[in-house]
């Protein structure tokens, strides 16, 4: 399935507003804190 690339752009543009508000709450950090954490160890169990 091919999504016309003026849709995508019309999603992302109603998106990004709460995903900058969300990342940039006190419970986005310490989620983002966390996935960094879990995906330093994955990496880190590959070696």
């Amino acid at each position: 399935m091919k999504i016309p690339q003026h849709e995508i752009e019309s999603l992302a543009r109603c998106l990004l507003p709460e995903m900058r508000r969300y990342f940039e709450s006190e419970k986005g950090k310490r989620e983002l804190k966390k996935w960094e954490e879990e995906q330093k160890e994955k990496k880190e169990k590959k070696k």
